[in-house]
């Protein structure tokens, strides 16, 4: 049975396995070979993530009020019984670590799952373990695609659906409504694909759908079909 990435891809979730492995580590650093160093390393990494979280959860709140206010004073209607909003109120400052909290994370966690003293116990405990994942019914899989302008370049978005561990590919297919129908846009190993066909000068309606595969062969079921009106 796979498993999953073992590294949180929400942030607020990031943090908690942050300090979890902040919190236990201390009590296997010795037969795992983990150095002071590296443990008030990490301890820093998550000490400034979280503070760095709890200042981006302060200043979106403030924005969120502020847009509010920016609305009721431009078109009208009734204060509230706060008034104004006031500034946001950001956490008591920590010291600053360089960028790559992430990638540090990982190299720390690839050096501890390659000692000899390493086992699964050990890594729940530290929580960096990934999940558990049964392999999917192939027959009833069907990729989620959704497109979206960029500048003068269709975007086309679409995910694994948790199975990346299952699937090598997405194939994904495009109508440019030419009258040649569907056609191969990309084979994609990695979600999100640009389509860098160049925009029609009369307005036009493309048209996208995509089906997972595996090795040389479609697995599962074909999208729903995306599209959007696009023009040069």
């Amino acid at each position: 049975m796979a498993k999953g990435n073992y590294v949180q891809g929400n942030d607020n979730a990031y943090l908690g396995q942050m300090k979890t492995f902040k919190l236990n580590i201390g009590g296997y650093s010795a037969v795992l070979g983990v150095t002071p160093a590296q443990i008030t390393a990490q301890g820093a990494d998550t000490d400034y993530l979280e503070y760095t979280l709890k200042g981006l959860g302060s200043v979106q709140n403030a924005a969120q009020q502020w847009t509010a206010w920016k609305d009721l004073m431009r078109g009208g209607g009734t204060p509230p019984a706060a008034g104004a909003p006031v500034a946001a109120t950001l956490p008591t400052s920590v010291p600053i670590v360089a960028p790559g909290i992430e990638t540090r994370f990982r190299a720390l966690v690839k050096l501890i799952k390659a000692n000899a003293n390493y086992n699964v116990s050990i890594g729940e405990a530290l929580g960096i373990e990934g999940a558990q994942h049964t392999a999917p019914d192939f027959a009833l899989l069907q990729p989620q695609i959704t497109v979206n302008l960029n500048g003068n370049r269709v975007e086309t978005n679409w995910d694994f659906s948790g199975y990346a561990a299952y699937l090598d590919m997405c194939e994904i297919q495009v109508d440019h409504n030419d009258g040649k129908g569907y056609g191969l846009l990309a084979f994609d190993t990695t979600p999100g694909y640009t389509d860098t066909t160049p925009l029609p000068a009369v307005a036009a309606k493309w048209t996208y759908r995509a089906i997972y595969r595996v090795g040389d062969a479609q697995v599962g079921l074909w999208s729903n079909p995306a599209s959007l009106t696009v023009q040069a």
